[in-house]
């Protein structure tokens, strides 16, 4: 296991939950490849709230500035695993709409976001990302809406029958997360 998994905090009864379902926990509710990419890192996670940072080093666009689609990743991840473990493993979240306010620019550092949702439904989650700098002033809020669709069978993705809608005006896809 990395340091990134490893660093994790899970409550017990979502470890309880996923227990014996031959799925790496830490490993499914991780930033995944981009999110490893760019230095996410989860720190606690659970269906009522999620924490996760990300270094500005590395994530700038041309001007030197945090890149705006650097929050959205960590906004999306830090949404993406609170409504992933309030589906439970008996579902897939998808995310569907991810829409995010720049409030300040940052050169250095690192940023925080924290997850809250703010509906938790049988068929979608949306949550409130709250990201920051580390002086504790708000960098970026995010909002990010989740369906919750079936799992496969063995537990993996499927997605074969799921329908949702792409924001154009940010490039938000649906994916599994």
């Amino acid at each position: 296991m990395t340091d990134q998994t490893t660093s994790t905090r899970f409550p017990h009864d979502i470890i309880e939950q996923w227990a014996g379902l031959g799925i790496d926990l830490p490993q499914l509710f991780s930033a995944g490849a981009l999110g490893t990419r760019m230095g996410v890192q989860v720190q606690e996670a659970a269906p009522t709230r999620v924490v996760g940072t990300l270094p500005v080093e590395g994530n700038t666009q041309p001007y030197g500035l945090l890149h705006g689609g650097a929050s959205a990743v960590l906004a999306e991840t830090l949404g993406s695993i609170g409504a992933m473990l309030h589906g439970g493993p008996q579902k897939i979240a998808v995310g569907v709409d991810l829409n995010c306010t720049h409030h300040r620019a940052v050169r250095t550092g690192t940023i925080t976001g924290t997850a809250t949702p703010v509906h938790a439904g049988r068929t979608s989650a949306t949550y409130d990302i709250v990201i920051t700098d580390d002086h504790g002033k708000r960098v970026c809020t995010a909002r990010l809406t989740c369906a919750l669709r079936p799992a496969a069978p063995n537990g993996t993705t499927d997605t074969t029958n799921t329908t949702s809608s792409t924001n154009t005006t940010n490039g938000t896809s649906p994916a599994a997360h």
